[in-house]
């Protein structure tokens, strides 16, 4: 019998085992030389942590408040596509291991099980992710399809007016299932002889005219909080900030999207100087280890989203695999937390990390 995992890291090889190759590449993969995949992982490791010594830390307490939402720890699920390709369960197993972690799920545009499905399985506070359609109409209907069901949040994902090229999926010509979001409103089977069928799909639907006046439109549409999810740099803090939204999600989708563009966790105290705590702002992007967390706590967001852990739990022991990754994700941050002298999430400060910049700019 083999051993269980002791880390997040081990469910990535249990995944591999488990799953096809082409669906494995479709996971694991980043855009072209993949350079900001590998980054989104490297640049926590030239972080180090500065903790305190002789503080009582006989009790930690991790919970927090996301939009006025408590949950167990400053750790939520992120948006990812068809959790079905995974486990046979899907999106509905995601859900039940959010709720049973006391946490927030984001459920993808491009899930595999409905709206209905993931809002019926189970109490979890979700979120909507949301892609804008060519068809307004289209995201209008899941917009208030998911606000209807109990969604208590929208992310706008800003950063894929086209898709990035992921060269494994071009090779593997990878194949995605139909969406059932989407029956009865549009076909989603996409033939394509130029490899990922996934590009054509997306190159059909979304919307590359999507600017920052069309906040509004979706605001027009919903009275759920906004939040944009792939905002890398001041000036997009900034303005996003003017068009009115509700939270920013620091990312850069995964390296998925723009090679080379900056590892999210070196973007993030950018964008939190630009805000200057007037909204929330969260975390996406290479969290593996609770001592993640803690250094983006300690740069400034509010939570971290986690994405592909998440998926590797899934295919490797399903529901139960998805509650494993969260749960050992917030023990290796409550040691953290302990050990750096941190009883409660807002004790974790600036002073407790040291970046590259920091480092650099001792030496002037």
């Amino acid at each position: 019998m083999a051993a269980e995992p002791v880390n997040v890291n081990e469910f990535q090889e249990l995944a591999r085992q488990a799953l096809p190759k082409m669906y494995y590449d479709y996971y694991t993969g980043g855009a072209e030389d993949q350079h900001t995949l590998r980054e989104n992982v490297e640049a926590f490791r030239r972080i180090t942590i500065r903790p305190r010594i002789l503080v009582d830390v006989s009790r930690i307490d991790m919970s927090t408040t996301i939009l006025g939402y408590n949950i167990s720890a400053p750790i939520m699920i992120a948006p990812t596509s068809m959790h079905k390709l995974a486990h046979p369960e899907g999106e509905v197993a995601t859900a039940k291991a959010a709720a049973a972690c006391n946490t927030i799920m984001a459920l993808s545009f491009t899930s595999t099980c409905t709206v209905e499905e993931v809002a019926s399985s189970c109490n979890a506070v979700r979120f909507f992710q949301l892609y804008v359609h060519k068809r307004r109409d289209i995201s209008a209907v899941l917009v208030q399809r998911a606000e209807r069901n109990g969604f208590k949040a929208i992310i706008l994902t800003v950063d894929t007016p086209r898709l990035g090229r992921r060269e494994a999926d071009i090779k593997n010509r990878m194949i995605a299932p139909q969406l059932k979001n989407f029956e009865g409103l549009l076909s989603t089977e996409v033939v394509s002889d130029k490899g990922s069928n996934i590009e054509a799909f997306a190159s059909g639907t979304f919307d590359a005219s999507l600017c920052w006046k069309d906040i509004g439109w979706l605001r027009s549409i919903t009275s759920l909080p906004i939040l944009i999810k792939g905002v890398l740099t001041r000036e997009a803090a900034i303005k996003a900030m003017e068009v009115g939204v509700n939270g920013i999600v620091v990312s850069n989708h995964g390296a998925r999207q723009l090679d080379y563009a900056p590892a999210s966790i070196t973007a993030l105290e950018e964008v939190i100087h630009a805000v200057g705590g007037k909204i929330p702002v969260l975390f996406d992007g290479g969290v593996r280890r609770g001592t993640d967390i803690f250094k983006a706590l300690a740069l400034g967001a509010q939570a971290v989203l986690v994405g592909r852990p998440v998926i590797y739990g899934l295919a490797a022991k399903g529901e139960y695999g998805v509650r494993r990754v969260i749960e050992m994700l917030k023990d290796e941050l409550e040691l953290t937390m302990a050990l750096s002298g941190c009883p409660t999430v807002k004790d974790i400060t600036r002073s407790h990390v040291r970046t590259e910049q920091d480092r650099l700019q001792c030496r002037l």
